[in-house]
């Protein structure tokens, strides 16, 4: 298939860089492969593909309807000339999926199963994280790594405290991402969730039995096999299973239920802290190597290790009673397995409310999948990421919001917020309850960001929120100057409100906006070069912060994260574009324009702000920058540039993707 520009002469050439247009014209193709096509073409695309995939005739008519309905949704408002039409509950299914109109909670229940497996993926990714948290009071001492342990300096046992609990990290950050590719072409999407979720199930048994430092580092190091494939694999079965009008929602469920998991951690901290000797004097610090690791004096901390390992089983159990890919089962029918196209239709017919929806989306993705691989054998993917501006934009966007992520300093208190609860005064059971708190508080404020994300869009999120997580960071820090029990109190209420500012912004953001930012051709690599990132600076803080904190106190650890906030707010006001109520075609022109004009565009609205808010003057004009309305190719037109406003509310008709 050709994919020639057509730029509308009405647009000045110097509007597009040549690389940008190039880049916007592949992703357009690849959003809806038949603008433009006469009805005699798409006859002979839906004969060829009848002919290729060899899928039953009694399903051809369905397959003539999708096939209109995927190159134009109102293909059927009228009567056509071939006397094709659709029956009363295709239109009802049809309706439903309208945005205005329609339920978009509307679905079969097995695509409920399979968002319950895909959460239940995500709340053991959490819990896996989380596990650490109370353990590592008990097991540093036992495993002779504790600040009063052993004969080698507090310095060098910090850094093994910090080593072991960062391993699953460094694991995700060298090889478990990377893994992803591989495992998914070999074992399906379904395949990699079985075998990634038994690798967690049996690393956490596995940790349980361990009785020294290095031992539980090869065990952990051994659960980022599990964390890293899964954590790319399982929204990118999602994804590829459920409709466009759902797949925004389902997103932000694998950060709410992965927050769900991180709260679960704490709560098994507090269960299972009295098992047996657990916590008592018998079982106190100071006690020999010898008698901690006993069984009644490391139970506790044994089983807080091990606890993760139920919940990737009942998702071993079920993964495999729903449908594949159906994406997956058409790249393996390219390689002769013809069998699957039929396959990929069944799974659709599954996942989607009637076969006329099936018969859509497989003839949809289908040529999506002949565009993207002729893509793929004229460029070089990794190239074109870095080489073109637009794709570079919206890479250098992501990569912003994935560093902040962790640099804001989240994840060192998920994982010590126990240890710094002890600092701060806390005593026996009570810093588990403290972090306990802060989990609960994590997974509750998770919860508005499925309302406010589409309402007042991602950047708008960031902004507001950054600051004052960069002011609650900064609280829980001068709280370690003060003592007693104001000392206590000012470093858990930083806590808790950072964890409010953070759960609803920086928490759920930077994954959604990786995803859909990313062109199309280019998305897998970028976002295996995204999550790998991310991953990297999470063993990178939960390595280091041990000895940081040794060295720098409770005070200069939490201001350090706090400037980083402050330094994270700029950089996503200068170089993180708005991504809300856009279609993928504009989403190619947002990211067309340069990293210079936007921060020119953002500094004109941090004035406006003042004037207009601050100074309360209501004549400011609201900055604007010039982008199309529109950009579409074959027989369409492109519109004349418009002035807009990034914050303007514009919901266009979205065409489908996958």
């Amino acid at each position: 298939m050709a994919l020639e520009a057509a730029h509308d002469p009405k647009v000045p050439s110097s509007y597009y860089h040549d690389d940008d247009a190039a880049s916007i014209n592949i992703n357009s193709k690849l959003v809806n492969p038949f603008v433009g096509k006469s009805h005699e073409e798409m006859d002979d695309l839906i004969s060829r593909f009848m002919e290729k995939t060899r899928i039953d005739e009694i399903y051809s008519e369905h397959i003539r309807k999708g096939a209109y309905l995927a190159q134009d949704h109102s293909a059927f408002d009228d009567l056509r000339e071939d006397a094709l039409t659709l029956k009363p509950e295709e239109r009802s299914a049809l309706r439903m999926e309208d945005p205005k109109t329609g339920n978009k909670w509307n679905q079969p229940w097995i695509l409920y199963a399979l968002v319950g497996c895909c959460s239940l993926g995500a709340a053991v990714q959490g819990w896996d994280e989380t596990a650490v948290n109370g353990a590592q009071l008990y097991y540093a001492y036992a495993l002779a790594i504790g600040k009063e342990s052993g004969d080698a300096p507090d310095g060098r046992d910090a850094g093994l405290r910090g080593l072991v609990n960062s391993a699953p990290y460094l694991c995700c950050a060298v090889l478990g991402c990377w893994l992803t590719e591989p495992m998914n072409r070999l074992l399906g999407r379904r395949g990699t969730i079985l075998v990634t979720c038994l690798i967690s199930s049996l690393t956490c048994l596995w940790q349980a039995f361990t009785s020294s430092w290095w031992h539980l580092f090869i065990a952990r190091f051994v659960l980022g096999l599990g964390i890293g494939p899964k954590s790319a694999t399982i929204p990118i079965y999602a994804a590829e299973c459920t409709p466009a009008n759902i797949r925004g929602a389902l997103v932000m469920m694998w950060q709410m239920w992965t927050a769900a998991g991180i709260m679960l951690g704490y709560v098994s901290g507090v269960a299972f802290r009295t098992v047996l000797d657990g916590g008592s004097d018998s079982c106190s610090n100071d006690q020999p190597v010898g008698i901690l690791l006993g069984i009644r004096c490391s139970l506790n901390w044994r089983l807080m290790l091990a606890s993760p390992m139920i919940l990737p089983l009942v998702a071993v159990a079920y993964v495999y009673t729903l449908p594949e890919s159906p994406r997956w089962l058409l790249s393996k029918a390219r390689q002769g397995k013809t069998q699957n196209f039929e396959g990929a239709f069944t799974a659709l017919c599954k996942l989607r409310h009637t076969r006329l929806q099936a018969a859509r989306d497989l003839f949809l993705m289908d040529h999506l999948l002949d565009n993207e691989e002729h893509i793929k054998q004229n460029h070089n993917i990794f190239f074109e990421l870095w080489s073109v501006p637009r794709n570079r934009r919206a890479l250098v966007a992501s990569l912003i919001l994935m560093f902040f992520q962790q640099f804001c300093g989240v994840n060192v208190l998920a994982y010590y917020s126990s240890t710094v609860f002890e600092d701060a005064g806390l005593k026996g059971q009570e810093p588990l309850l403290a972090s306990m708190g802060f989990g609960i508080i994590n997974f509750l404020f998770a919860i508005p960001a499925f309302y406010t994300i589409d309402t007042f869009g991602r950047r708008n999120l960031l902004l507001f929120t950054f600051p004052f997580m960069a002011l609650f960071q900064l609280l829980t820090g001068l709280g370690f100057l003060l003592e007693g029990r104001a000392q206590l109190a000012m470093v858990m209420t930083g806590m808790y409100l950072f964890s409010v500012a953070y759960s609803p912004g920086e928490g759920p953001v930077p994954f959604l906006y990786s995803a859909e930012s990313m062109p199309l051709y280019v998305r897998d690599v970028g976002m295996s070069m995204a999550t790998a990132l991310t991953w990297f600076f999470n063993f990178l803080l939960a390595v280091t912060f041990p000895s940081f904190q040794n060295a720098f106190g409770n005070t200069g650890a939490f201001g350090y994260y706090a400037a980083w906030c402050m330094v994270g707010w700029v950089l996503i006001l200068l170089f993180v574009p708005e991504t809300k109520d856009l279609t993928l075609e504009q989403l190619d022109a947002r990211f067309s324009i340069s990293s210079r004009s936007h921060a020119r565009y953002a500094m004109k609205q941090c004035s406006y702000f003042i004037r207009h808010y601050v100074l309360r003057r209501q004549h400011v004009k609201r900055p604007t920058i010039q982008l199309p309305q529109e950009v579409e190719y074959g027989h369409s037109k492109i519109d004349q540039p418009r002035k807009i406003s990034f914050e303007k509310n514009e919901r266009l008709p979205t065409p489908l993707s996958h």
